[in-house]
C-alpha cells in the first residue's frame, strides 16, 4: 500500500481513547481515499459501514480504529473468506505488535505489515499507522468441524502475480486422526490409525484427482458465461502414485449487489440445468455451502463427489466402494431417506433415487436449498430474503410441488429445466398481479 501525507481535517482522539462513530467514519473515509483509492477489489466489495457491529451479516472489510483492539478470534467469523482486517493507530509500536497477532497461523495473512498515512492540513497533519490482514482460512485453525474437509486456504500465486488463488490439498495424517478421534472418542486407536492412513493416502487423493478432472471437463463443455461460475484449475501437485495432492483453483470470491430471492433461485436452477443437460455432470453434494454468489452469478464449487451422467463405476472396484460408502454417509442421502419415510417426499422420481447416483439427488436438494438461502450465513447481505414475502411463499409452494406432486407417479418436475420454468411462471404471476404485464 502507498504511504501518503495528505488527508482531510478533523480531530481524532489519542490511541488510548476509542473514537466516536462520527470521528471513526471520517478516519475511514480518509483511509479509503488516500490508501485504497486504487484498490479495485476494495471498491468492488466494500460496504458502507464496516466497523464491528452486533448483526449477523458478514463483511469484506473490518476497520479496527484507535482504542478498539479487536483480536483475530473476535473478527474471524465476522469476515467473509478473503476479507480484510485493517488496524489503525497513532502508535507505530502498537501496530507492529498487533500485526504480529494476525501473522501467527491463526487464519490470517498480512497483506501489509506496517505503513502509514497522514490526516489533516499540511504542516498540521496527524500521522496514523496501519496494517492489513486477510482472512485466508475457511475454518479457524484449531477449530473443529463435523465434516471431513480438505485443507482449503487462499495463497499467493507461485508466479508472483497479484491477488490470491485457492489451494485445496489433502489434509495430513495428524489432522485426519484428530478429527476421527473427536468423532469417535471410544474407538480403538489402531482402527482409527488405519482409517486415517487410508483417508490420507487413497480416499482424499482420489476425490481430489476426480475434482481436478471434472473442473477441466466443465471448462471445456460449459457455455462461456457459465464457465466463470465454477472454479477453473490453475495447477496441480501430484504424489508418486499420480494422484493429486494439491489443487490450485481460481478464487470465486463471494460478493455482489444483493440478489432478489427469486433471482437467486432462478440462477441456481439454471446453473444446475446447464450442469446436467449440457455438461452431463451430476454434482451429488449440492449443499448450500457449495454454492457461491459472485459478480458473475450463482455458481457451484466442490466437485470431488461429481460423476458423469451414465458413468459406470463398477469398472473400478475401489471407486465403486468409495461411492457406496459416500452414499451411506452422505447428509443429503440421509435427509432424503428420512423425508421419504415421513412422507415429506412422495415423488417417485426423487424417492427412487435414494442411495443411488442420479440427477434426481441434485434436484431434491436444489428444491430444499433454493427456498431458504440464508441457511448459509455467508449469504446474509447477498440475498434479499423475507420468509413472509409472496416470493418466498410461492417458492415454498414450488418446493412442495417438486417433492410432493399431486400424482407421485407422474411428477411434473423431473429436471432442473422444469424448475427453471416453474420459477419463471412464479415471476410472471407476480408481475401480472402487480399490473406490470
Amino acid at each position: 500500500m502507498p504511504k501518503t501525507n495528505q488527508g482531510s481535517s478533523g480531530d481524532i482522539p489519542n490511541v488510548s481513547v476509542k473514537v466516536s462513530p462520527r470521528a471513526g467514519e471520517r478516519l475511514i473515509t480518509t483511509f479509503r481515499g488516500r490508501v485504497l483509492q486504487e484498490d479495485v477489489p476494495y471498491r468492488t466489495f466494500a460496504r458502507a459501514s464496516e466497523q464491528i457491529s452486533d448483526d449477523h451479516e458478514m463483511v469484506d472489510h473490518v476497520f479496527d480504529l484507535p482504542g478498539e483492539l479487536h483480536s483475530p478470534e473476535h473478527v474471524f467469523d465476522r469476515l467473509r473468506w478473503g476479507g480484510q482486517f485493517i488496524g489503525i493507530s497513532k502508535d507505530a509500536n502498537e501496530i507492529k505488535s498487533r500485526a504480529q497477532q494476525f501473522d501467527i497461523g491463526n487464519g490470517f495473512l498480512l497483506d501489509n505489515e506496517h505503513a502509514h498515512f497522514k490526516r489533516g492540513l499540511p504542516f498540521f497533519s496527524t500521522k496514523f499507522h496501519y496494517f492489513i490482514a486477510r482472512k485466508v482460512h475457511l475454518i479457524q485453525p484449531g477449530a473443529s468441524t463435523r465434516r471431513f474437509t480438505f485443507n482449503v486456504r487462499l495463497v499467493k500465486p507461485k508466479n508472483g502475480d497479484e491477488g490470491y488463488v485457492v489451494r485445496k490439498q489433502v489434509p495430513d495424517y495428524k489432522t485426519i486422526f484428530r478429527r476421527l478421534r473427536e468423532k469417535f472418542p471410544n474407538a480403538d486407536t489402531d482402527i482409527l490409525s488405519k482409517r486415517s492412513q487410508k483417508l490420507c493416502e487413497r480416499v482424499f487423493p482420489v476425490f481430489l484427482s476426480r475434482e481436478a478432472a471434472f473442473l477441466q471437463l466443465l471448462q471445456r463443455d460449459l457455455p462461456k458465461p457459465y464457465k466463470r461460475r465454477v472454479p477453473s484449475v490453475l495447477g496441480v501437485e501430484k504424489g508418486s502414485d499420480g494422484l493429486v495432492r494439491k489443487l490450485y483453483l481460481k478464487w470465486l470470491r463471494q460478493g455482489c449487489e444483493p440478489l432478489p430471492h427469486l433471482e437467486f433461485a432462478r440462477q441456481s436452477a439454471d446453473m444446475l440445468r446447464v450442469l446436467h443437460d449440457l455438461a452431463n455432470v451430476i454434482h451429488l453434494d449440492l449443499r448450500l455451502d457449495n454454492f457461491v454468489i459472485t459478480r458473475d452469478g450463482v455458481g457451484f464449487v466442490d466437485f470431488g463427489s461429481a460423476v458423469r451422467v451414465g458413468e459406470n463405476l463398477t469398472e473400478n472396484p475401489m471407486l465403486r466402494s468409495l461411492f457406496d460408502e459416500m452414499m451411506s454417509t452422505s447428509k443429503i442421502q440421509r435427509a432424503l431417506g428420512k423425508m421419504v419415510e415421513t412422507g415429506r417426499v412422495t415423488s417417485s422420481y426423487i424417492a427412487s433415487s435414494h442411495q443411488k447416483i442420479d440427477k434426481a439427488i441434485d434436484l431434491f436438494y436444489l428444491a430444499i436449498q433454493m427456498k431458504k438461502p440464508l441457511s448459509n450465513p455467508d449469504f446474509i447481505g447477498l440475498v434479499n430474503f423475507n420468509a413472509e414475502s409472496e416470493v418466498s411463499k410461492r417458492l415454498s409452494g414450488l418446493t412442495a410441488a417438486i417433492l410432493r406432486p399431486k400424482d407421485p407417479k407422474r411428477a411434473k418436475f423431473i429436471s432442473a429445466a422444469d424448475v427453471v420454468r416453474g420459477i419463471n411462471r412464479i415471476e410472471k404471476k407476480i408481475l401480472q398481479k402487480a399490473g406490470r404485464l
